[in-house]
């Protein structure tokens, strides 16, 4: 196997199938201590125990070497919370197991690479136009949870007023849980409280909504009609 910008062979560990998830393994765990602007191909090849060039082989830029990353994390990640969301069960629960999640994926570092690649992006269009994309799949989870949980209130013969929609309900949790990333990474402890506060309040709000699902006995009733927003007089 040659390298065919050097012409050189490449060293043995190109034939084996485990050197990329050791370059991913170890670009992760760089991008989580020490962020994208210190990343080093040099380092991240001497953590895996391969030879820096290897890394150009197979993903031939920094770029497209933490994009790999982000998609072997998040893809992982992404799968484990739509299983959750699909699953039968109460949605505080939900919502309980979801802030879990969280938890463990800071302390995993895959938030710290998240904001990483966020943080680069702002100046980097090529990184950004790779990273949004991956961003707008967890927007699209959170929505359809969230639109799961209208449905269980039109089931049970209620609907909310027109503006609240599930777009707004879902633009209001993935902006908020965003925000509420940068701050942890940044520790802003006064911050953090506050951020309990809201997430505890969600919690009492589905604890509601499925005390009203079970009440119903889970058969679907009629849909309440949503009211009309009123027109604003001349």
């Amino acid at each position: 196997m040659l390298d065919v910008r050097s012409g050189d062979p490449l060293p043995a560990e190109a034939r084996h199938g485990d050197t990329k998830a050791r370059i991913l393994q170890s670009a992760f765990r760089r991008l989580a201590k020490e962020g994208y602007a210190a990343l080093s191909m040099r380092e991240i090849g001497r953590d895996a125990g391969v030879n820096h060039a290897l890394i150009n082989y197979h993903f031939r830029t920094k770029d497209q070497l933490v994009i790999a990353v982000l998609d072997e994390a998040n893809r992982r990640l992404l799968e484990r919370q739509e299983r959750m969301y699909r699953e039968p069960g109460q949605f505080a629960k939900k919502w309980a197991q979801a802030r879990a999640f969280y938890r463990a994926d800071v302390a995993s570092g895959f938030v710290r690479v998240q904001a990483e690649l966020w943080s680069a992006s702002l100046a980097n269009p090529g990184l950004r136009e790779k990273f949004l994309p991956r961003i707008l799949a967890w927007k699209k989870v959170v929505l359809l949870g969230v639109k799961d949980a209208f449905a269980a209130l039109e089931a049970c013969g209620v609907a909310l007023p027109e503006p609240f929609t599930p777009e707004v309900i879902a633009t209001w949790i993935s902006e908020f849980w965003l925000g509420m990333e940068f701050a942890d990474l940044l520790g802003a402890r006064a911050d953090q409280t506050q951020h309990r506060a809201a997430l505890d309040a969600m919690q009492a709000l589905l604890e509601s909504l499925d005390a009203r699902v079970a009440a119903s006995g889970g058969r679907p009733r009629a849909k309440a009609k949503r009211p009309r927003a009123k027109r604003a007089r001349a």
